[in-house]
């Protein structure tokens, strides 16, 4: 661990468009989550992994041998490329490895990593503090780490690589997370460990979301100046005005050169209910990787819509819809379980 400033050394947090050389996952385990809906999250992983590996490595957190031995079981009968998996015996306490994970930033010729507080969206979960010990339990060692005193989930943001990153206020300044801190003072972190000189704030999340509104569920970057954003049609909707309002910010909105973002709509799939409690379900929940984009899917008609506006956006990767159905009971989808680790 190192007491410099990440920004100042000529760090920044890239893209998620930019090369990886990695990506990191934690295999489900946890019933205190998934009870009645484990083979459905597995199943998931195992799609997500088999999409991943021809073009980047996976590495894999499992807690023990056993869930080690019921990964591999599910597996074992799947195509894909096995010397692109690696499995790292780490607890993790469950899946959502955006949120507790290492965020990874570059400047050129070196990777290093931030470290943030992690707890568990304002101590609501319990069995999930122990994530804010996984970075540490990473093998990190050849990269420099520098700590962060706040509390932030890589959900909570996303970034254009370029100097500008976008969030909500309904989850960075929940009371909660940092209540000593002004907004100011929660940007004035994120450039110094970020790299970041242009922060963009929307209003809050969607229904059935129980992080406070990670913006990893509302609105992307799929260019330097380019976002896509969910929205609902239907006024008698709970997302309706929330999502409106996050549209209007939107179209004041400017890039860190003074650009106003191109703003593509995703609609939102019809509202996905599962043994009576509404999901987090959007398709804004996507993760960019080498060469593919992985985009949550819930065998509704407006899957194939929003498939075709992803590959609008990234015409040179393929889309991949993955199906989400059950892996959203857990409170998140496919960006949530993810992390690049970049190349430099």
């Amino acid at each position: 661990m190192t007491s410099e400033i990440p920004s100042k050394l000529g760090f920044r947090f890239p893209a998620e468009w930019e090369p990886h050389a990695a990506t990191w996952l934690a295999w489900p385990y946890n019933l205190n989550t998934w009870e009645g809906h484990l083979d459905g999250a597995e199943a998931a992983f195992v799609e997500m992994i088999k999409s991943l590996t021809p073009n980047e490595k996976v590495n894999l957190l499992v807690p023990d041998e056993n869930v080690k031995n019921r990964a591999e079981e599910k597996l074992k009968s799947e195509k894909f490329d096995r010397k692109n998996l690696e499995m790292h015996l780490i607890e993790s306490g469950d899946v959502w490895f955006r949120d507790y994970g290492p965020i990874f930033i570059i400047k050129p010729d070196e990777v290093a990593y931030t470290k943030w507080k992690y707890n568990a969206y304002g101590h609501k979960y319990h069995d999930l503090l122990i994530s804010n010990e996984v970075p540490d339990e990473m093998p990190l060692k050849k990269y420099r780490r520098f700590e962060s005193d706040i509390v932030l989930e890589g959900g909570s943001i996303d970034v254009n690589g370029k100097g500008t990153l976008i969030t909500t206020e309904s989850c960075l300044l929940s009371p909660d997370r940092n209540p000593h801190m002004t907004k100011e003072q929660i940007e004035t972190a994120l450039n110094k460990f970020l790299g970041v000189t242009n922060v963009l704030w929307l209003s809050s999340g969607i229904e059935g979301d129980d992080t406070t509104g990670h913006v990893d569920d509302l609105t992307r970057f799929v260019g330097p100046a380019i976002v896509v954003t969910v929205e609902e049609s239907n006024q008698k909707d709970p997302n309706y005005e929330p999502l409106m309002e996050n549209a209007r910010r939107l179209e004041r909105m400017e890039n860190e050169k003074g650009e106003m973002l191109t703003v593509i709509p995703l609609h939102m799939p019809e509202p996905f209910i599962v043994e009576g409690r509404r999901m987090a379900a959007t398709y804004a929940n996507f993760y960019i990787a080498n060469g593919i984009v992985l985009v949550p899917i819930y065998m509704q008609k407006s899957d194939s819509e929003a498939l075709s506006i992803l590959q609008e956006c990234f015409p040179d990767r393929k889309i991949i819809g993955i199906d989400c159905r059950e892996l959203i009971w857990g409170y998140g989808s496919i960006h949530c379980a993810t992390m690049q680790e970049p190349e430099p």
